[in-house]
């Protein structure tokens, strides 16, 4: 199931969302986490804890579920 993640701003980085999405505790542990486990921003593997999501990005982080950026227009 997709969760919807809705942006206040134009984008956030991955680090950022990992914490807003209570994957990990603080963003200093991004990089760690990047590290030892496998995400995917629009279907291809993410390493780069300041990669920029924007509006319409999807990222799947397993074991923690699939997430659509979204812009705060797009609200349903």
């Amino acid at each position: 199931m997709e969760k919807d993640l809705f942006l206040k701003t134009q984008y956030i980085t991955l680090g950022q969302f990992l914490k807003i999405a209570g994957i990990i505790d603080s963003g200093g542990r991004a990089k760690w986490f990047l590290q030892e486990n496998k995400v995917l921003v629009n279907d291809e593997l993410e390493a780069r804890r300041g990669r920029k999501l924007r509006a319409g990005d999807k990222v799947v982080v397993p074991d923690a579920g699939t997430f659509l950026m979204r812009s705060k227009q797009q609200e349903k």
